[in-house]
């Protein structure tokens, strides 16, 4: 992507409230009693304005819009964070990652494991760069992101068997990064999120993560709640996008409510990792985020709920669209970095 035109989208968006706006409709796009922020309702209209037909839509053209828009509003890392690549052992593959090692060290932040967005489908390590780079400094902490393999080349379940193989090389080799011995936490947004809902299930007896980050996270593959409807055209996560997402990341036999899918509906939540659990307004999957934070907290799991109301999925990708997504990275970051070491 060429600079001149990264220079004028975000000159574009450096508007007042008020002419974003009007260049988006007239009105604020306000739903539920909460009001789109104007740099997002402009993104909206535009993607809106360019869509392109779902019977014309691949996943090529689809990975190449996700990583343009890394490019223009991703940002770069926070200074003060070394980054290394490490490549972990999984059952038949060598998951790639990226270690985010800060340079004023915490020894007692556990590392944290970081999944990214993308429904299974789109997304890359540059989709949380800056973020990663944020909680690493925050907390003191070594934070590895990780490229799990993607459908529909690879479908459920080798995205998270990449995921649960990351977490367990974290959990033996945090001592190398200064991290605590034998812990780790994992973390992600939207699938991301998925994914480190089912590993904080699935390792609740042996070996449990500290904490479990979930950032608007898909919990529920079957879910039918009113936000799937109110916002199935809120962009940048779509009825149509989440339906494409489906269908390349399951095979045809699989039940979409088994757990491995939909950890809301895994009948026993006790025993699992504390949690912070963030939504988004202007999202389909805002109401099942809320749900698994509120069913976390009824099974006595120490959890923290917040929903940031002005901003849509998919915020982690876009700290530099708006300032209120890069206030949002922030408080997240400063949340977790507490939390990673014990003190949230």
């Amino acid at each position: 992507m060429s600079w001149l035109r990264k220079a004028l989208v975000h000159l574009a968006l450096s508007r007042s409230n008020e002419a974003l706006v009007k260049a988006s409709g007239g009105e604020p796009r306000t739903v539920r009693g909460m009001t789109l922020d104007p740099r997002f309702q402009f993104l909206e209209a535009q993607a809106r304005a360019r869509a392109l037909p779902w019977e014309r839509m691949t996943v090529d053209i689809l990975r190449a819009q996700t990583d343009a828009g890394s490019d223009l509003f991703g940002g770069k890392p926070v200074g003060g964070v070394r980054i290394e690549k490490q490549y972990v052992t999984g059952r038949s593959h060598s998951v790639p990652t990226r270690l985010y090692l800060p340079t004023v060290r915490d020894n007692s932040a556990a590392m944290l494991v970081y999944f990214h967005f993308g429904g299974g489908v789109v997304g890359s390590l540059e989709t949380a760069h800056r973020f990663c780079s944020m909680l690493a400094k925050e907390a003191g902490a070594p934070v590895m992101s990780v490229e799990y393999r993607l459908a529909p080349e690879y479908k459920f379940p080798v995205g998270l068997e990449d995921c649960i193989a990351a977490y367990q090389w974290a959990v033996d080799n945090a001592a190398r990064f200064g991290a605590p011995v034998g812990k780790a936490a994992v973390g992600g947004d939207s699938m991301g999120g998925h994914f480190a809902a089912i590993i904080a299930q699935e390792f609740r007896k042996t070996k449990p993560p500290v904490l479990q980050l979930l950032i608007y996270p898909a919990v529920d593959f079957t879910s039918e709640t009113p936000s799937m409807h109110d916002f199935a055209d809120a962009w940048p996560l779509t009825a149509e996008t989440v339906d494409f997402f489906m269908k390349q990341y399951l095979p045809g036999a699989v039940d979409p409510g088994d757990p491995r899918i939909s950890p809301l509906r895994t009948e026993d939540l006790r025993g699992l990792a504390p949690a912070l659990v963030y939504t988004a307004g202007f999202d389909m999957l805002l109401d099942q985020g809320k749900q698994y934070a509120d069913r976390l907290q009824e099974a006595g799991v120490k959890t923290s709920y917040h929903c940031f109301e002005s901003l849509p999925h998919g915020f982690i990708a876009f700290p530099t669209a708006s300032p209120a997504a890069e206030a949002a990275l922030r408080r997240i970051a400063g949340e977790t970095a507490a939390a990673l070491k014990g003190t949230h």
